[in-house]
Formats: C-alpha cells, sequence, structure tokens
C-alpha cells in the first residue's frame, strides 16, 4: 500500500519502470516498510526506539547523545533501494540493491506528507495499549526529527537539497547519513542537514574493499573526498564507524589519520548487530561486545585528541567529541 493523500508526483525523466517491482515492495512491506508516492523509491519504517519510547521501556542512543526524542523521530529514506556499496554488515536484503537510478521519481512534499501518515496509521495500534505514554502518543502524531537512514544512499535522490529544505520548513530537525561516494552531489549541498553522518567501516582500501563491497570503480578515493568534504560543512557532523569483529577493528592509527581529515565534531563508535540479513553474511562471533567496543574507541579518542563523552551499553556504542 502507497501513502500519498494528494496523488500528485513529480515524474522528473522519461524512465517510467518503478525503483522496485510490486513483488519487491510486498517483501519490504512485510517487514514493516511502507512506500511514499507513486514511484516505489522512498519508504519509511516504525523505528524499534520509537516502539521501545512510546512504552516507556527506553529509548535511542541518539535522545541521549543528541537530545533527539525517539518517540517523535521518523525513520525514513528517499531513495530505499538504491545504494553504490553491498556491505556485509548490512541488515538489509542486499538482492534488491539497484546501483543506478532507474524510475520516476516523487516530489518533497508527497514524500514527507505520506511518511507522517504512513507513520501515524502504524502507531495507531499504540493508543488501545495500556501500557502507552498518552502525552507521547499524542506528540507522536507529529514527528519534529527525520532519521533519513532507513535504506540506500539519500544522495540518490535527485532532490535531496528540496527534501532537506523541505523539512526544515516544516521545523525539523534532520539527521541524514551518507556512504559519502557520491562526493561531488554531498559537496554542492545548498541545504545543510542539522546532523551529516559519514560512514567510515574501514581504515584502508583493502579492508574496505572486502567489507563494503563497493559496486563502482575507484569508490574508496570517492570516500576520501567525502571526508575532506566533511571538514567545510556549517552542520554538525559525525563519523560513524559499524565494527565488525575479525573484519575491521584494527590499524586505529589508520582510522584516526582519516576522522582528522574530517574533523568530525562526533565520531560514534558502534559495534555489527547480528541482526536481519546480515545473518547469512556474518555471524554473532563478528559482534563486539560492549567493553571491546569501549577499548577500540579508546585508542582512536587518543589518537585523535578527542575523547569518549557518552556511551549506551544496549546499542554498543560509544561517543567521542
Amino acid at each position: 500500500m502507497n501513502f500519498n493523500k494528494s496523488g500528485k508526483n513529480s515524474q522528473k525523466n522519461n524512465k517510467n519502470q518503478s525503483a522496485l517491482t510490486l513483488e519487491e515492495q510486498k517483501k519490504l512491506e512485510y517487514s514493516g516498510y511502507r512506500f511514499l508516492g507513486k514511484n516505489g523509491h522512498a519508504g519509511a519504517k516504525i523505528c524499534h526506539w520509537t516502539k521501545k519510547s512510546l512504552l516507556n521501556q527506553g529509548t535511542c542512543y541518539k535522545e541521549k547523545f543528541y537530545g533527539i526524542e525517539s518517540h517523535r523521530c521518523l525513520q525514513m529514506s528517499p531513495a530505499v533501494p538504491f545504494c553504490h556499496q553491498k556491505c556485509s554488515f548490512c541488515w538489509r536484503d542486499l538482492s534488491l540493491t539497484k546501483t543506478e537510478w532507474r524510475g520516476s521519481y516523487d516530489d518533497p512534499k508527497t514524500i514527507i506528507d505520506d511518511a507522517i501518515a504512513a507513520q501515524n496509521q502504524l502507531l495507531c495500534g499504540f493508543f488501545g495499549n495500556d501500557k502507552a505514554d498518552d502525552e507521547k502518543l499524542i506528540q507522536s502524531k507529529e514527528p519534529n526529527n527525520a532519521a533519513i537512514s532507513l535504506a540506500g544512499e539519500p544522495m540518490f535522490y535527485p532532490e535531496i537539497d528540496e527534501l532537506i529544505s523541505e523539512f526544515k520548513r516544516r521545523n525539523f530537525t534532520t539527521f541524514l547519513v551518507s556512504n559519502g561516494l557520491m562526493y561531488e552531489k554531498l559537496k554542492n549541498l545548498e541545504n545543510e542537514p542539522t546532523q551529516l553522518y559519514l560512514s567510515l567501516d574501514a581504515p584502508n582500501k583493502k579492508i574496505y574493499n572486502e567489507l563494503c563491497n563497493p559496486q563502482i570503480e575507484e569508490a574508496w578515493d570517492k570516500l576520501n573526498k567525502s571526508l575532506e568534504t566533511l571538514a567545510n560543512f556549517d552542520s554538525r557532523t559525525c563519523i560513524r564507524t559499524t565494527c565488525v569483529k575479525g573484519k575491521n577493528m584494527e590499524n586505529p592509527e589508520e582510522y584516526a589519520k582519516l576522522i582528522k581529515i574530517a574533523n568530525p565534531d562526533y565520531v560514534e563508535i558502534k559495534a555489527y548487530m547480528c541482526v536481519g540479513y546480515s545473518r547469512e553474511r556474518l555471524t554473532l562471533d563478528n559482534m563486539p561486545t560492549f567493553q571491546e567496543i569501549h577499548d577500540f574507541a579508546g585508542k582512536i579518542a587518543n589518537l585523535t585528541g578527542k575523547k569518549v563523552t557518552n556511551d549506551s551499553e544496549i546499542s554498543r556504542v560509544v561517543l567521542l567529541k
């Protein structure tokens, strides 16, 4: 089911095929996705921590670190199936990944309207739950933070600049996550998100190619150019490293060198979690303990001149600032 209140969509190119087939969409809908607009490229899904927060059973580490209210967070993506990487640790179904944009696309207003409508419909059952927080339920109907990170690479979306601008117009904060392979588009963003995340999941090209499985040429060079670009952003910036035990938790001095180039406001050192489709590629043995994450984060902190300022044991993540 697609959520499209206005019935409008922007078909900016002459390709008529949808980003995903109906069969592919149904597969994702079964796992909780809801597609937005008419062209099958944008989607929303309720975050685990949004549900937890409504029941007062905990919140996302981003609430602890940055003050984002989990029950008012809208998890979405304007480019669900599109990505230039097929990372071993990704919890998504990589068989659905497309490396080139295909199909027409919907405009930012339609995507946001439909995302909010989808979120409200998916959460409506909590209004019949006696354990739910009534005040949070009312507030959840008006989300105020967009986590543009559900799936895919958001920089693929042709109107990503306009999407961020529209979210800002509606008084949303925006957390945008990028893998850095579309560095020219990243560099030319006119509307910066509230916080820009850049994924740095390897200390060198060899480990990057083995773990992140890039689908385009010169991917490591493109990522490094994005690291250089990050230092020029006025918004808050963050390097996020997903740590996979036995794969990329080595060479902290090489990570430190790359982090210094980007000069981010924050660094998140986070454990790979053995969930979803990643279980077909990795095992529980690849999931670091919280102590192992703390130890590795401490090494990087010492090498970059940053300090460990916060952590979340349940999410196995450590914040450097």
